[in-house]
């Protein structure tokens, strides 16, 4: 039975309505051109849903060691010590020390001149001194103090010979005058209590003259033990000292010379900087090391610890590292 024309012309519309319906649903966009399906997913890039993905660990630079070098008893006119010790001091770099009795006999501006500066004034803007009991021998320390300006009062108080600096961003160090007022009670005595409570670094390294422990023909120097009882009840790790001229490297002790492993100091003589070396006459409770000879002691200051080192002219040296308190 055939279609009539009202019936064809329904048809088509219907046709067309489906085909339209059709477009639209295969289409990528219809109407107003709002997309109607699904937005494919990026083929590159980080995912839009989601927590965020960590990226690689930031790693910092690692801080910079620093190198601490020096001796005491130094500028000794015709010595064949003073300018080989020099030399080693100077190849090390770093920042030098001095452990008093920098020239020989009395300290005098010339005896600065010819004794000390040909071997060690190279060097002299990174030397950080301290005062032996030879500057006191002749007319007094204003030699010294001329000779090494700024460097010999940095934060301390002007002519009287004690001070700190820091030394990288782990390291505290206290320059001291063991040849004034050393008690507790003294100037000295109430700026190191001050200078120790205001320091915020891990490690320190207090220097001076005078040792307390020694095995030479000196003898020990009882006086400096109240500013030992300073430094250890704050934690101190090394101290260094000259005035007997030879080497001697002792185990951690507390100021009466007990073996304390976990709090005490590490003391070195190093009195080997170009003066008339000595004999020992002893070995004192806690000497580990000890040995004659011209030479310089090189520290290697870590973040928590440090490492030294004995450098002779020539024959025995010394080396070891140990951690900070």
């Amino acid at each position: 039975m055939g279609q009539t024309r009202d019936g064809r012309a329904s048809a088509k519309r219907l046709l067309t309505l489906a085909g339209a319906l059709f477009l639209c649903l295969t289409c990528v966009q219809c109407g107003d051109g709002t997309p109607t399906g699904p937005t494919p997913p990026p083929t590159t890039g980080p995912p839009t849903t989601g927590p965020p993905t960590e990226g690689p660990p930031v790693v910092l630079p690692p801080v910079p060691a620093q190198i601490f070098v020096g001796a005491g008893d130094i500028g000794w006119c015709g010595s064949p010590g003073t300018p080989k010790t020099g030399q080693l001091a100077d190849g090390a770099g770093g920042t030098v020390f001095t452990a008093g009795d920098n020239a020989y006999m009395t300290g005098t501006a010339q005896e600065f001149q010819n004794c000390y500066a040909p071997y060690w004034g190279g060097f002299k803007s990174r030397t950080f001194p301290t005062l032996g009991n030879h500057e006191y021998e002749g007319a007094g320390p204003a030699p010294y103090f001329n000779y090494f300006g700024a460097n010999a009062v940095n934060n301390g108080p002007p002519g009287l010979g004690y001070y700190s600096f820091e030394l990288g961003d782990a390291w505290h160090a206290i320059a001291l005058n063991s040849n004034i007022d050393v008690s507790q009670g003294s100037a000295q005595g109430q700026w190191l209590r001050f200078d120790l409570a205001s320091s915020q670094k891990k490690c320190t390294v207090a220097y001076w003259h005078h040792p307390l422990f020694t095995s030479g023909p000196n003898l020990d120097n009882p006086k400096m033990r109240d500013f030992w009882r300073m430094l250890y009840a704050a934690g101190v790790d090394i101290v260094i000292n000259g005035h007997d001229h030879l080497y001697e490297r002792y185990a951690p002790q507390d100021p009466d010379g007990r073996f304390d492993p976990a709090h005490g100091i590490r003391q070195f003589i190093v009195g080997t900087g170009g003066a008339q070396l000595y004999n020992f006459v002893t070995r004192k409770t806690n000497s580990e090391v000890q040995i004659s000879n011209y030479g310089v002691l090189k520290f290697t200051l870590l973040t928590d610890s440090y490492q030294w080192e004995f450098i002779p002219v020539s024959g025995q040296s010394d080396f070891g590292n140990d951690k900070c308190h």
